[in-house]
Order: structure tokens, then sequence, then C-alpha cells
């Protein structure tokens, strides 16, 4: 027997050392792909030029909160742009994104959008179109105006990304489900999201400042992978299946459906039959459903019924050390928390990524290290954010789906009345043109 096992090593060996160049490339081919398609991603974003524009919002906002989710959907079309194969491999080009910036700066609220320069008119006019009052302006990038080795010895931080609790084909509870919208409903009347975190932003004191980032990427429903994803068939498919819906048998070979009517005398599809008659016999599947089973398959089906971004989302504390306040995270994590359901879905801190590591029970060795990996982590998130990266970068995944409705439901305009935050700063009278007849003088 040991022979026998020596004999076999000696042929493998004898394999790899005669033929070890034909494993090679499929080996290195993983790697060589990442790194090729890493390098030509990072020259191709050094070329690129972003603008970071800021928004004062309106005194008064009477339009609904649908109108802002008219907004991204334009939006979603201004920065849909998907690369060809030659522009992903070759130039290195990828999809175009939008960053929307939520920021209190010493306890001042401010409103950013960080665009692509050449979408910038495009971008300003959707928002224009349902917002006529609101004012927008070129602004120095604020995350220039602090040390860029933060943490440091003068300056502490805390923060996180987010993820979906569930599958993102759930959606989380948008604006919809906050109060009954209607196309002329009083402002005084809504229940507004944003009026917490607005009213939050301005607790915080000289040294300290809040950073709110989400990023949205316009994607397609397609199986190419620099185009978007096949987000359309997964939601389909968990909506069936809650619906408890047949699946949809899948189509056999001649030869296969040919040896089972030799081996079980039957006809092909005769069983089918005769489940789909059980089936027809039984009540129809809605009926058999729960009141939040239809509820959930409802959230679903419309969720993936509109325009689709690609999404990351993440908050940073930043303080300086003599006024830094552990509990100046509540004010970020009590906002996203609105958006949470049980039944559906909801945005939750991203473990990979939040700055609290914590300590080992059952192997105490690596707490020795603990601190050290809190300010890796720290200093990542930090670089992250003012590179404007996603949340595992250069590594795929933190990303998530959002459409339209559900970003419209975390950002967008609130009037004075429903967020009286005294802080805000607003556009305070109204622009309107010259009457057409009025007289003018001429020199």
């Amino acid at each position: 027997m040991q022979d026998q096992i020596i004999s076999a090593l000696n042929i493998l060996w004898d394999i790899i050392e005669h033929w070890w160049w034909v494993f090679l490339p499929l080996i290195l081919y993983p790697r060589a792909k990442f790194f090729w398609l890493y390098g030509r991603g990072e020259a191709w974003n050094l070329a690129q030029k972003s603008v970071l524009l800021e928004i004062r919002m309106p005194q008064e906002v009477l339009k609904p909160i649908r109108a802002m989710e008219q907004v991204f959907s334009a939006i979603w079309g201004n920065i849909l742009d998907p690369p060809d194969r030659w522009e992903k491999w070759i130039e290195g080009k990828s999809l175009l994104s939008v960053q929307i910036e939520i920021v209190s700066l010493n306890g001042e609220p401010h409103l950013y959008l960080r665009v692509h320069e050449s979408r910038r008119a495009a971008v300003e006019a959707s928002i224009y179109s349902q917002y006529p009052e609101a004012e927008i302006s070129m602004a120095d990038d604020y995350t220039k105006k602090v040390p860029q080795d933060i943490p440091n010895k003068d300056w502490e931080m805390w923060g996180t990304d987010y993820m979906m609790s569930k599958e993102d084909v759930y959606p989380i509870r948008t604006y919809s489900k906050f109060f009954e919208e209607q196309s002329e409903a009083k402002e005084e009347k809504r229940i507004d999201p944003m009026a917490t975190l607005l009213e939050g932003l301005g607790i915080f004191g000289p040294g300290e400042q809040l950073w709110i980032q989400i990023a949205a990427k316009s994607i397609l429903n397609s199986k190419k992978p620099e185009e978007g994803q096949q987000f359309f068939k997964r939601g389909r498919a968990v909506a069936d299946k809650l619906a408890k819906r047949p699946e949809k048998a899948k189509a056999k070979s001649i030869l296969l459906e040919a040896a089972g009517e030799l081996i079980t005398g039957k006809p092909p599809g005769a069983e089918e039959k005769k489940d789909e008659l059980k089936i027809e016999s039984l009540l129809p599947v809605e009926a058999r459903m729960t009141p939040g089973e239809k509820d959930i398959v409802a959230g679903v089906e419309e969720k993936i019924s509109k325009r689709m971004f690609e999404c990351y989302i993440r908050f940073i504390y930043l303080a300086k050390r003599d006024v830094y306040s552990g509990g100046a995270k509540a004010v970020p994590f009590g906002h996203f928390q609105q958006f949470a359901t049980e039944n559906l879905n909801a945005l939750v801190p991203l473990g990979r990524t939040l700055t609290k590591i914590k300590k080992h029970l059952l192997f105490p060795p690596a707490n020795l290290v603990r601190l050290r990996r809190l300010f890796v982590r720290k200093r990542r998130l930090f670089f992250r954010y003012i590179k404007r990266m996603p949340p595992l970068f250069p590594k795929p995944g933190g990303t998530f789906l959002l459409n339209s409705e559900e970003l419209a439901t975390l950002f967008h305009f609130p009037g004075h009345t429903v967020a009286p935050a005294p802080a805000v700063s607003r556009v305070e009278s109204k622009k309107g043109e010259a009457p057409p007849g009025l007289p003018i003088e001429e020199e």
C-alpha cells in the first residue's frame, strides 16, 4: 500500500514538473485580471474632474417628496453612461456616480452634491425643474479643511458604513409609509424624516463635525457587470418564493425525455400535468397569503419596477479631542433607524468597517493588538470618505441597491414649517422674472 502511494505521488510530481506552465495561467488569471482593471480604473479616475455643489433649500417647500423622486429619476439618466468592453478593459472607464453629502460643520448644516463636471449642468437642471427656488453654487471641499491624517493626537473620530439587513431587493421604509401623501398635501401635515436629522446637525459645537455620505450609481437590469445587475430577476425570484408561486419547470433534452419514457412508461410531462391539476384545485395563491406577506411581495415588486441605483452609505463623526463626545453618533444612528421595518428591510452598520472592535473572551492574546486594529480601521474609513471610495475598496462589495423612491426618502428638501431647525441656511426670498411689459431705460 505504501509503495502504491509513493508511486502515485511520483507520477503527480512528474506531471507538475513537466506541465506546470499549463496550469500557471489559470492560477494567475484572477489576480492578473484584478490588478489590470484596478490599474486602468485608477488611471481613468485620476483623469476625471468632479465638482462639489452646495445646495441652499427654499424657505417653504410646497411640493410633495415625490418631486424629489422625479429629480432622482432624471439624475439616473443624467449620469448613466455604461462603458463598452474597450472602455472597460483598455481605458478603465466605470459607471459615473453622484455623492450626496449632508454635513454639520461646527453646528452649521450644509447640503452638498458631488458630480462629474460634464454632468453638472444636467443635474442642476433636474433639481431646478422641481425646486426653482433652490440655490446651487460651487463649494470648496470641506474634507480638505481638516488634517488628512485623522485620527491623530489632536483629532478623534467614529464612524461606519451601512449595509442592508436583508437582501437588497427588499425595500426600506419610504416616505409613502410615513404619511399618506396627497397631491396637494399641506406641508404642516407631513411627517418628514429629514426634520430629525437637520435638527440634530445643529447641536454640534465648535471643533465638531458630522459627515454623512450617500453615493449613488445608475445601473441597468443587465447581465453585464459593467452595466448593472440582474436585480429584476432576483426581485422576481424573491416575490415568487414569498407568494408560493410554482417554479417554472426546466426544459429537458429530447434524450432525457425519451429515456424517462422508456424507464417509467409514462409520456413526458405527465407528472407536471397532475401537479398543475392539484394546484388549480386549491385556492388562488393570493388568497392563502397573510396581509403581511402581501405587503412584502408588493414592496419587492414596487421596488424593482423603478429606476435603480447601486449605493453605499456611511457617516463619520470627527472632533478635536477636548470636545469629542461619544454620544454624538446617536444623531446619525437615530436618523437611519427611521427607515427600518421588521418585515421588509433596514439600514444597519457594516461590521467590517464599524470603528469598534470587541475584546476577545475566548482568545485574550488578540486583545493586545485591538487598539492598533482600531486605529487602522478608523484611518481607512476616513481615507475612503475623503476619496469617495466604496466601503471595501479595492475589493468589490459593501454596496446595495436603492431605487429612486428610497433615495428621495433619504434626501429631499423639507420646508421650514416641518423642519424649523434654526441653524439651517435657506433661501430667504423668492426668485421671479421681470414683467414682460416692463419699460427699460436705455443709456
